[in-house]
């Protein structure tokens, strides 16, 4: 039986991993986190409980100890990236200081731990022969061919994330105005412009597909063969349009990417890129605008010394 530390009820003690989670997600939910957030850190959470499970070592919330925690993380480095172990790290971090708040537990055992360090690797950018192969399969005016042509538009022309774009509904487009109204991270809406071509890539897709299609009295705007269009659908929808074109791996953030480094290489204000993106930090512009970086630092060089000339 597992001993409780000192100031901490022996029957706390024994309180398990998994059965704070049902508790913690209702906090984070009180919170007003965000549903991709939730998933990320009741993942973590569930994640190290198997791993504790598998490992022999005590599951219980006072008896787990630091070095069972950085035994966890340093195996979640042998199997992900970098990125996606601190992301785990800084779940797990959430979820044990709550423990505390909640007088589960005395101390996070987390106190004097340090986050992996993540490398810093610009993610890749969609170069002007990838869109064009897009643009190419998805040329045609069956359904699928309007309503993906339109997605891929969207996604490249305003830089959305996924959630973003599956909660999309028919009366968050604004066609007069050409912007679309999203809800982002912490449930906080703004508005996101698009240009002429994605215009007319939505138009082609709402008024002459989307109109015939069974599910048309549905209230969200992209719709696959048994209504609404998930996230996990716009996902698998990428990597078939991807492996049509010839781009394997191809996944809904690339676009992400893209857009910020065009919107930078175009002279957009940082300040701006941020309202449209949706970035409350200025970090998450140097890492997205870190791609192909150098790209326009060689381009602006350039257009420096054509002035001098």
């Amino acid at each position: 039986m597992a001993k409780a530390p000192a100031g901490v009820p022996e029957d706390t003690a024994q309180a398990d991993v998994l059965p704070n989670l049902a508790s913690f997600g209702r906090h984070l939910r009180a919170a007003n986190k965000s549903p991709l957030t939730i998933k990320s850190y009741t993942e973590a959470i569930r994640q190290l409980d198997a791993f504790l499970a598998a490992r022999g070592m005590p599951r219980a919330v006072a008896v787990v100890r630091r070095e069972h925690l950085e035994t966890f993380i340093e195996d979640q480095l042998a199997r992900l990236r970098p990125a996606s172990a601190a992301n785990r790290y800084r779940s797990l971090q959430q979820f044990f200081r709550w423990l505390v708040d909640e007088g589960e537990i005395r101390d996070t055992p987390m106190a004097k731990m340090k986050p992996p360090t993540v490398p810093d690797e610009p993610p890749t950018v969609l170069t002007d022969a990838d869109l064009a192969g897009l643009w190419k399969v998805t040329a045609g005016t069956t359904f699928d061919e309007r309503r993906d042509r339109a997605i891929l538009r969207l996604l490249l022309d305003s830089g959305i994330r996924r959630a973003e774009l599956a909660g999309l509904r028919l009366e968050d487009v604004d066609r007069d105005q050409d912007v679309v109204l999203v809800m982002g991270k912490g449930r906080r809406p703004r508005t996101v412009p698009y240009d002429r071509e994605t215009a007319r890539d939505l138009d082609r897709y709402i008024d002459r597909a989307r109109k015939a299609h069974p599910h048309a009295d549905e209230p969200w705007l992209w719709l696959g063969k048994k209504g609404r269009l998930t996230e996990t659908g716009i996902a698998q929808l990428l990597r078939r349009r991807g492996r049509e074109a010839g781009l394997a791996g191809l996944h809904p953030h690339l676009f992400r990417h893209t857009f910020a480094h065009r919107e930078l290489a175009r002279g957009m204000q940082e300040t701006d890129l941020m309202r449209i993106a949706g970035w409350r930090s200025r970090q998450m512009v140097a890492r997205y605008g870190a791609s192909a970086g150098h790209e326009r630092a060689i381009a602006a060089y350039r257009t420096l010394r054509d002035r001098d000339r």
